[in-house]
């Protein structure tokens, strides 16, 4: 398929340009140049696989792992201007989306609007809980101090990307000795979908209805899991015991899009459009952290209707991100 629109592709600056611990310091030396990199390695390799845009955004933890709170916002200005000039080099093949230093929610809707109205960015990625005034900390933003800040998001009519990180090895001793379970093999799923639900359960959606919220890698595990998670909160004919007056699943089919990220399993492909609809499902690679022609070999062969290929692989993002 030609004209693909891919849109959890990772870039950094030198400034949050991190060494993860799920990875060895020789493939990080590759991931990483390709990470600093925008026209030389991804134009070729988007021409080469049929992909016409492709939507930028900084890598993680990055600006959610910078406790100390001015700095967090310096470095998510930064990372927007580079972006920004960056896109402005090939306006038709490159889109933004805006980092923000989420450990202050005014400073965050702040520099959103300046990313939308000044710089053409079409939306924002953020790499889960931010870490606030002090390392060990975990912050979400299904918390009151963060309303105001989606109420700007709702107001800008703009996506906002939730993407993965790892849980801080402190909230999360049950991982101690199994480093295996940490990043893209587990935790990034478990730790983003708890984000998710928990900001699905708080109410949010019933004050901002017409937040747009993407997760990545098939929804992280929970189209799967929603007849369970309704199911278990009706238990006894009771009322979910949460303050949203809806169902996770409606929040989920209502709020909620998905993309195919560093997951490439048909099955669940296949279980996520009969859950959702195809109309919220899109294609995308996770680059530089999957190879990109073999997840376009497997889009543009996966056993879809052409139609839903089309909506799944261009239609949807172009819709949600407002790029005509």
């Amino acid at each position: 398929m030609q004209g693909k629109v891919i849109l959890e592709e990772h870039f950094a600056v030198q400034a949050t340009l991190n060494d993860p611990r799920t990875f060895t310091p020789e493939i990080w030396k590759r991931l990483g140049s390709q990470l600093l990199d925008i026209e030389k390695m991804r134009l070729p390799e988007m021409d080469a696989n049929g992909i016409e845009w492709m939507i930028l955004s900084l890598n993680a933890p990055a600006v959610q792992a910078i406790w100390d709170v001015k700095r967090a916002i310096a470095v998510a200005r930064e990372a927007n201007d580079h972006l920004a000039a960056e896109v402005a080099k090939h306006p038709d093949r490159f889109v933004g989306v805006a980092a923000l230093a989420m450990q202050d929610p005014e400073e965050a809707a702040k520099e959103l609007r300046r990313c939308v109205r000044e710089l053409g960015f079409k939306g924002a990625l953020v790499n889960g809980f931010s870490q606030v005034g002090e390392e060990n900390t975990q912050v979400y933003y299904d918390l009151p101090q963060y309303r105001p800040f989606w109420k700007v998001v709702e107001e800008l009519d703009v996506p906002f990307y939730l993407h993965p990180r790892n849980p801080l090895p402190s909230w999360q001793p049950n991982y101690q000795g199994h480093n295996w379970l940490l990043g893209a093999s587990w935790a990034f799923a478990a730790e983003t979908a708890v984000h998710a639900l928990r900001l699905m359960a708080s109410g949010l959606f019933d004050e901002h209805p017409r937040l747009k919220i993407i997760i990545g890698h098939l929804g992280e595990g929970i189209p799967a899991n929603l007849w369970r998670l309704d199911n278990r909160n009706k238990w006894f004919d009771r009322r979910h015991a949460y303050p949203a007056k809806k169902w996770i699943a409606d929040y989920m089919r209502e709020n909620f899009w998905i993309t195919t990220s560093g997951n490439f399993a048909t099955a669940a492909l296949k279980m996520c459009i009969e859950e959702l609809g195809a109309d919220r499902v899109m294609f995308s690679t996770d680059y530089p952290f999957e190879d990109v022609a073999q997840s376009v070999e497997w889009f543009d062969n996966v056993g879809i209707s052409e139609a839903d290929r089309l909506k799944i692989g261009r239609t949807n993002a172009l819709e949600l991100f407002g790029m005509g």
